[in-house]
């Protein structure tokens, strides 16, 4: 059996090296043509975790053309001791992606469910997501963990295509300002996205490790095909901003003919970003990708006139957006049952208004 060796491009996909029977190729994944008639928007969605699969489960009432590239940073639970023992990609963050894009009907919501689902016990076994297990499966199977996915897709019969942002396993470095509570104004370096989510102090910066690693192709082209990009919400120093440190990602960013918008969080997080206003939310954004241009920011207005924000400096928040060259949209995309999560339905309601909006560009315009 071949196994997957973590950003090694497979020498041959049909035929095993010692001449055996032909492995089953990657799923065809026809692009939509540029002559198609009332063509649905071509989006590619970036993040990790569950903000990205909110995001995906409101584009995919929108449109069947979508991509979601995710983040391969994750060193915790499932994903981490996957990660160690293996030395894969995290599984975890492609897994939910892969979840939110299942369909609504008997068949993808009971696959949504077996894929999330997680072993008991205390064995080897325990903690462990069906999905998880699944997916490193088919990566040693076909040692290319772009065909994998498509294949675990193409089971799914999922709406959208998943890619990873890099196929090497990535690492979070964090500068914090006071990590130590007796040194409140230190700066020291927390290492793994798992510890960076829960850090003491304010975090300031991150970086990638290995330093400037390579982006998977398909996701590259994914962004500079696209219509739009969205990016966010998530975590925003684990899941958001790692994709503006892969060159490749971040060069195609900012030169893709997409329209690009950003969607901010309902809430500060605790650890990761415990007492950001929204406008240094965008100020980290601008920090960390200072060339990227954004045409539309997408914000909860209940989140920044009196909710989890706190009531935001409305006027202050605009600035920030204009600065990076985005119009600032207010809108209800919150559940109503008072967590800090997205309502699908309502994002996607922004979302589409958005898309009308501010116009679409691309190929197909």
């Amino acid at each position: 059996m071949a196994g997957y060796v973590p950003g090694r491009q497979p020498q041959n996909r049909s035929a095993d090296r010692a001449g055996g029977p032909a492995r089953p190729s990657a799923p065809s994944r026809p692009r939509s043509s540029p002559a198609r008639a009332n063509p649905a928007p071509r989006i590619t969605a970036l993040g990790g975790g569950q903000g990205l699969s909110a995001s995906l489960s409101a584009l995919r009432r929108l449109t069947s053309d979508l991509t979601a590239v995710v983040t391969v940073a994750d060193d915790g639970g499932s994903s981490g001791r996957l990660r160690t023992e293996l030395g894969v990609l995290p599984p975890g963050d492609l897994r939910k992606a892969l979840a939110a894009l299942c369909g609504d009907d008997d068949w993808g919501r009971t696959w949504s469910e077996v894929i999330q689902q997680r072993f008991t016990g205390t064995g080897e076994l325990g903690g462990h997501a069906v999905g998880n297990l699944l997916i490193v499966a088919l990566w040693e199977k076909l040692g290319d963990p772009v065909a994998a996915l498509d294949w675990v897709g193409r089971l799914l019969n999922v709406q959208g295509r998943v890619l990873p942002m890099s196929a090497v396993p990535l690492d979070i470095e964090a500068t914090v300002r006071g990590h130590d509570p007796e040194r409140p104004g230190e700066l020291s370096a927390v290492r793994g996205q798992a510890n960076v989510a829960v850090t003491p102090g304010t975090v300031q910066s991150i970086r990638l490790l290995p330093d400037g690693p390579p982006a998977v192709p398909e996701a590259v082209t994914a962004v500079r095909e696209a219509d739009w990009v969205v990016l966010g919400p998530g975590s925003w120093f684990t899941s958001v901003l790692p994709h503006l440190l892969v060159p490749e990602l971040a060069k195609a960013l900012t030169e893709t003919r997409a329209r690009r918008l950003l969607t901010l969080n309902l809430a500060p997080q605790p650890g990761e970003t415990e007492g950001f206003t929204p406008q240094r939310h965008l100020e980290v954004i601008a920090d960390h990708a200072p060339g990227l241009a954004v045409d539309a920011i997408l914000v909860d207005e209940r989140a920044v006139t009196g909710g989890a924000f706190g009531q935001a400096d409305l006027a202050g928040l605009e600035k920030a957006a204009e600065r990076m060259g985005a119009a600032l949209v207010l809108g209800r995309v919150a559940r109503t049952d008072g967590t800090p999560r997205h309502d699908p339905e309502l994002l996607a309601a922004a979302y589409d208004r958005i898309f009308r909006t501010h116009g679409r560009i691309g190929p197909w315009r």
